[in-house]
């Protein structure tokens, strides 16, 4: 399902600021939020690529100074 080159993706973000890939004729799991706009999925791993550069959860890098 992950790998479907010809399925409409979302970019998915839970509360630690963790991003995932998401299908988006299914509902979000609870704890994510959809970020950006539906595309495909080589276009949303793009954009998780560009907008996840610290791969820390919130609560790590907080507890961290940063």
């Amino acid at each position: 399902m992950f790998d479907d080159e010809d399925r409409t993706f979302v970019t998915v973000r839970n509360a630690e600021g963790q991003y995932s890939l998401w299908p988006a004729d299914r509902a979000v799991p609870d704890g994510w939020t959809a970020v950006g706009e539906p595309g495909s999925r080589a276009d949303r791993l793009d954009h998780i690529r560009r907008e996840w550069t610290d791969l820390r959860p919130a609560g790590l890098r907080a507890w961290m100074g940063g």
